[in-house]
Formats: C-alpha cells, structure tokens, sequence
C-alpha cells in the first residue's frame, strides 16, 4: 500500500506558564512598561458543542495528515490548533517602565481598565509535524498505536485588547512562531476511523501583537503551554493492501 491519509477533528484544554509581557506606544500615546510573571488562563467554550454552528467556538484541534507506509512508520502532518490565552484580570502584578510620562516599579492591581490582553479567536498554532507512530497492539478490527510529534509553524492570531483605556479587536495576522512536540495514543477502528488523544508542549513567541484603534501599540511576550487533546479520525488508504 502506497500510505494512508488522515483528517482529524477533536477538541482541547490547555495550561500556560506566566509571562513577561512588554507594552509600548511611542507613536500616538506614550507608554513603555512590562508586566512581571503574569498569569493566564484558557476557556473551554464547551457549551453546545455538538451544534453545526458551535463546533468551532471552543478550543478545537484539525490535522490532516500522511502516514508514508515505510519501514520507519513516519508521516508529516498540517495542524491547526485552536487554543484561548486570557492574561487574568484583577491580579497583582509587578509593573515596571513608564505610563504617560509617570515612571513605576511596583506590584500593581492590573484591572481590565487599565490593561486587558486575550488571543481568543484565538492564540492558534499552524505547524507542520513530523509523526512517528510505533503500534502497539493489533487484532483484526483493532490497533493501538503510540504517536509521536514535533513541529513548528506560525501564530496566526486575534487578539482582543484594552490598554489605558483604548479598546481594540482583531484582525487575524502574523503575530509570530510557536514550537511544539507532543505524544499520544491512537486507537484505529475498522481501518477506516480512530480515536486519538494527545499531551503537547509548546513555545509561543508573539512578536506582533499590535494594540488600540490605531494599531500603533505593540506586546511582546512568550509563553509555554501545555496541552491536552482527544480527537476522532478518518483514515483514508491509498492503493491496494
């Protein structure tokens, strides 16, 4: 057999390391300041999922893949991952740098007035991975597999935002790089379905972010995530057995 396609379709959860986040506008404000370990947090969005018209609201996961059929059962894959960052409201932060022309260095209530920062639609992941899978356990229907992958690709984000004030949304661009591995398990089904789910680690690097109605604010940040993915799957063979 020449190899197999696959798609895949699933749903994730996910938890961020903190974050130094760097605001700066010299254009058309005037602010420089950083934000100390701030924390973030994902949401699920899971209410209704199963409707048409909410299967993309929570945090989803698709993949379209190829599995080679060679000796070393290896594949490359195009993964588009869907996850929500929200750096926390009301938490205390150390702020450092200035704001219109005030100078501070102190742990600071950060409140949704003063600044809010959410990649919600979403903080999304587009990479190509290299796959290994090893299998594991096979009957006649049945076939577990361990799956590996490592990859690498483009933030392609939303960013929603209020800084001093000044309100903004969107649009999706460029917002910088992310690298990710991640290993699972696969359960095949009757050749042609399977059930996967999987833990990845990744590193984002926004080096993009633009803020305010004008576009002219910037943050800089990274962060690491942790994620948790459970997936069903259409296997598509090439060729003849």
């Amino acid at each position: 057999m020449r190899g197999s396609l696959y798609f895949t379709w699933g749903y994730n959860r996910e938890s961020y390391s903190r974050s130094t986040i760097h605001f700066r506008n010299t254009t058309t404000d005037n602010y420089d300041f950083t934000f100390i370990k701030a924390s973030a947090h994902d949401r699920a969005d899971m209410k209704d999922f199963y409707r048409l018209d909410n299967l993309t609201v929570p945090q989803y996961d698709m993949n379209l893949g190829y599995f080679f059929n060679d000796k070393h059962d290896l594949g490359i894959e195009l993964s588009w991952d869907h996850l929500k960052y929200i750096v926390t409201d009301n938490q205390v932060i150390h702020v450092q740098g200035q704001i219109r022309g005030h100078q501070i260095d102190k742990d600071t209530l950060v409140t949704p007035d003063f600044v809010h920062l959410q990649h919600t639609n979403g903080n999304n992941y587009l990479m190509l991975n290299l796959v290994k899978r090893h299998k594991l356990w096979q009957s006649k229907h049945l076939q577990l597999s361990a799956i590996g992958k490592v990859g690498g690709g483009a933030l392609i984000s939303y960013t929603i935002s209020t800084i001093l004030g000044n309100q903004q949304e969107g649009p999706f661009h460029f917002h910088g790089v992310v690298a990710a591995m991640s290993g699972g398990l696969k359960l095949d089904l009757f050749r042609y379905f399977f059930l996967q789910t999987d833990v990845q680690g990744a590193w984002a690097d926004y080096t993009n972010t633009r803020l305010g109605a004008d576009q002219q604010g910037l943050a800089t940040h990274h962060f690491y995530s942790l994620q948790y993915k459970y997936a069903f799957g259409f296997n598509f063979p090439l060729g003849k057995r």
